[in-house]
């Protein structure tokens, strides 16, 4: 019998929909139909969407950003709880098996309301565990629990922290290219000339920008070029590090990757301060306050790091997810852990 899964997907910034499009093809191997519903940002700035067939946007709600900070005033007056209310409300999820959200609030609410089975997945869910976190933030810690509420939650994590999280779920890497003298750089909370004055000068290295720009530009030895999902990974597999705000899904692929790791998180971003957290007790990531470059100067130092190779998560995860008598989160994720293997860890760094 097929099984009806409606998929609701946060869509602000691009890890949530990445993590939805790693576990999308294990998924479709199994016998349903999926809707996708996307919320948290205009229509017209979702790229290569193809996969999703005919999804629907609605506004949802989002968080506000400008270089690099959260505006709590902006977010407050852009976000209409009326209309949030009312498609959570007018949301028919009658006709679907199961409802699936990663952060997106309007399905979970909806199905918390008609009593609709929902499995939250998402990273937020990681941190109703015992995680490394970062201090304070009481009413980030609030907010990530009532925003996209559920009973069964799965969260996702670097490392198990000897707690019930899933590895990270990340697509495939590509075969790894040997050194390039290229750093990617993807900072989609900055302003573009914030950056190019952050790169410029560093002679003999070529940074790829990825930025929410028309067309590809060239400004001497740093490229800006519009969001692309096939360029990205292209660049992401060529490249000799990665630049970033600290956004759980790129960095778990540098881990993948074996790509040496400088972030910069979003201020007041407590998910992204917390990620900064666990890649610091890692030894896997150089973390900057701002765009700072003498940092950058002496990361570019830095050498290479190994891979890390994490298990199949999607496919074990979509068994998990179609099996009616599926089991508990904890056996999921100890088998998961169970199948893990580091080739990347610095030495007595790895959290067993």
């Amino acid at each position: 019998m097929t099984l009806k899964i409606l998929y609701g997907v946060q869509g602000t910034g691009n890890g949530h929909i990445a993590r939805t499009r790693a576990l999308l093809p294990a998924l479709k191997n199994k016998d349903v139909e999926i809707d996708f519903v996307f919320s948290g940002r205009s229509e017209e700035d979702f790229f290569d969407m193809q996969e999703y067939g005919n999804y629907r946007v609605f506004r949802g709600l989002t968080l506000i950003y400008k270089r690099g900070r959260l505006e709590i005033i902006k977010t407050v007056l852009t976000n209409n709880l009326f209309t949030f209310i009312g498609d959570v409300i007018s949301l028919n999820t009658a006709n679907y098996d199961l409802v699936i959200s990663d952060f997106e609030p309007i399905t979970a609410w909806s199905t918390r309301l008609k009593g609709k089975p929902c499995v939250a997945l998402s990273r937020q869910c990681a941190f109703d565990y015992d995680i490394p976190k970062a201090q304070g933030y009481w009413g980030s810690k609030l907010i990530m629990k009532i925003f996209a509420p559920a009973k069964t939650k799965i969260g996702f994590h670097y490392d198990h922290f000897n707690q019930p999280v899933l590895p990270p779920l990340v697509s495939a890497a590509a075969k790894v290219h040997e050194p390039s003298g290229k750093i990617l750089v993807y900072m989609g909370f900055e302003a573009v000339e914030d950056i190019v004055s952050f790169l410029s000068g560093f002679t003999g290295i070529s940074f790829e920008v990825f930025a929410k720009v028309d067309k590809r530009q060239e400004r001497g030895n740093i490229t800006i070029n519009p969001l692309s999902v096939d360029r990205f990974h292209q660049q992401l597999a060529a490249c000799d590090g990665v630049i970033s705000n600290a956004g759980f899904e790129l960095s778990s692929e540098c881990l993948v990757y074996g790509k040496k790791l400088l972030v910069k998180p979003l201020l007041g971003q407590y998910e992204q301060l917390c990620n900064v957290v666990a890649l610091e007790m890692m030894g896997r990531a150089t973390a900057m306050d701002s765009l700072d470059r003498k940092v950058l100067k002496e990361w570019l130092k830095q050498p290479a790091e190994r891979p890390i190779i994490f298990p199949a998560v999607a496919d074990a995860l979509a068994s998990w997810i179609v099996n009616p008598d599926r089991g508990d989160v904890e056996t999921l994720a100890k088998t998961l852990w169970g199948e893990y293997q580091s080739l990347a860890i610095n030495d007595g760094s790895h959290i067993a």
